[in-house]
């Protein structure tokens, strides 16, 4: 059974700091591209930013560049989000998908196969 299980989201002030983790089990997560998608009430799933097998990394939202870090632990099949110097438009939930397979769209929802449950973060004083 494939599961991504997002943590370490809550509630945190402005210019505050939170670490997300996403552990995952079923499928060779090493072989996957890893993402941080985010989503606000009313708006679609929008891609944050992403890890590929090999290390690579690509930002979807240049909001975040500089502020956001995304690591992965293959050997714990854990994909990590550093997040510091949050701002209240952070707000939103926060999802980790898994995806596999030649594709140009990686900053969007069509190449990813597995999702987690999502964990919310809230930036607010």
């Amino acid at each position: 059974e494939v599961q991504l299980v997002e943590s370490g989201g809550g509630l945190v002030q402005p210019g505050g700091s939170l670490t997300l983790s996403c552990e995952t089990s079923g499928f060779p997560f090493r072989n996957y591209a890893m993402s941080w998608f985010r989503q606000t009430p009313g708006k679609k799933r929008e891609g944050v930013t992403l890890i590929f097998s090999g290390g690579n990394t690509e930002w979807c939202d240049d909001s975040v560049k500089g502020r956001f870090t995304i690591s992965r632990d293959d050997a714990a099949n854990t994909l990590y989000l550093q997040m510091n110097s949050l701002k209240p438009e952070d707000t939103a939930m926060y999802y980790c998908a898994a995806g596999n397979g030649v594709s140009g769209a990686w900053c969007f929802e069509g190449p990813y196969i597995h999702w987690g449950q999502g964990t919310q973060v809230t930036v607010s004083s």
